[in-house]
């Protein structure tokens, strides 16, 4: 196989429309050090930007998605770049999709698209897949705020990332107060968004593209995009799922078990989620959380573009599962199953 070098994010996504994404602290470097730790093991071809990387030094293992991170990785002999980072129209790697190169992540350009919530939601919602009712806040109008959505409501990031920056209100003095901090701070943009608060159970799916795949050492090909098992959240902070970076995933989540999986509730989220992949075209895994309303009906209220794919390959991080990892040994896949599998959709980035 041609040699292969992860990216990870060295800078701020650029704003849009007035929306900034946050960045993870490391730029997903200590997820992409995971990948390569694990492919190495397995015997395959990855280069790294040293020549001996030190484990516990996540940038020893893995290039910045910049011009010089690239160009490096080039002169190294990638011709695989894992788009393990942040993506957005105009990005840098776009400059090199006109070279014979195959790419492991999405296209730059739906990423920037769909990692818009209000966006998304929209094409959800116009494809009549059940979403929570949601409602637009600007910096321009959060003071003279006139809203149809009844309390508790959940505040969110327009082009957030995971749980960071979500908040359970209860009422509108807290509303205004939470968005005072939101547009003082300035860390997500000018603009934010509301949405009904659905207290079921809450769920996350990872959803894989369309392909082959070796499962159970059998080839199977899939001709639409499927559904890793659901798994289910628990202990969440004031109503909100904490942020994996404080809360490791394996302390608060748990795949369904054979009997919650076969409910015709999952099965129905499955295909609405299945349903949305094709509508925004992945080329690698994403996550959609959803989340149950008192009569078990199922809503999905974020799409994530770039799920988290932490594993505990370094001696030191073995609690490091991601949730589509969770998900993954379900069905009798390791993090190198699961990886391998995810290498095996690269595409041709020549146009």
């Amino acid at each position: 196989m041609n040699k292969i070098a992860i990216l990870y994010q060295a800078q701020l996504p650029p704003v849009k429309d007035g929306i900034q994404k946050p960045m993870k602290p490391g730029g997903y470097s200590d997820s992409g050090a995971d990948i390569v730790f694990e492919l190495l093991e397995n015997n395959i071809d990855v280069i790294t930007p040293v020549e001996n990387p030190n484990q516990h030094n996540d940038t020893d293992w893995v290039f910045p998605d910049t011009k010089n991170g690239i160009e490096t990785a080039l002169q190294k002999g990638a011709k695989i770049f894992w788009l393990n980072t942040v993506l957005y129209q105009h990005h840098t790697i776009e400059n090199y999709l006109d070279i014979e190169l195959e790419i492991v992540g999405q296209i730059p350009e739906l990423v920037d698209v769909y990692d818009d919530k209000m966006v998304t939601n929209s094409l959800l919602k116009s494809n009549n897949i059940p979403i929570p009712k949601n409602e637009l806040i600007t910096i321009e109008n959060y003071n003279d705020l006139s809203l149809e959505l009844e309390f508790p409501l959940v505040l969110k990031p327009i082009r957030g990332r995971g749980s960071q920056g979500v908040a359970k209100i209860e009422n509108r003095s807290e509303l205004i107060e939470n968005l005072n901090a939101i547009f003082l701070e300035s860390n997500y943009g000018n603009a934010a968004y509301v949405e009904q608060f659905l207290n079921g159970q809450e769920i996350t799916i990872t959803i894989m593209p369309k392909g082959n795949y070796v499962i159970n050492n059998s080839e199977e090909y899939f001709n639409r995009p499927w559904c890793l098992p659901a798994v289910k959240r628990f202990n969440h902070n004031s109503g909100i799922a904490p942020y994996n970076g404080i809360v490791a995933v394996m302390e608060n989540s748990k795949v369904l078990s054979d009997d919650e999986l076969q409910t015709t509730e999952i099965q129905e989220v499955y295909e609405h989620c299945v349903k949305s992949a094709e509508l925004i075209g992945i080329k690698a895994p994403i996550r959609i959380d959803c989340r149950a309303n008192e009569q078990g009906k199922y809503f999905l209220f974020d799409l994530n573009m770039k799920p988290n794919m932490t594993g505990p390959s370094r001696p030191h991080r073995k609690n490091q599962d991601s949730l589509t990892l969770l998900s993954a040994r379900k069905i009798g896949w390791s993090y190198f199953d699961l990886l391998n599998n995810m290498l095996n959709q690269k595409w041709k980035a020549c146009r």
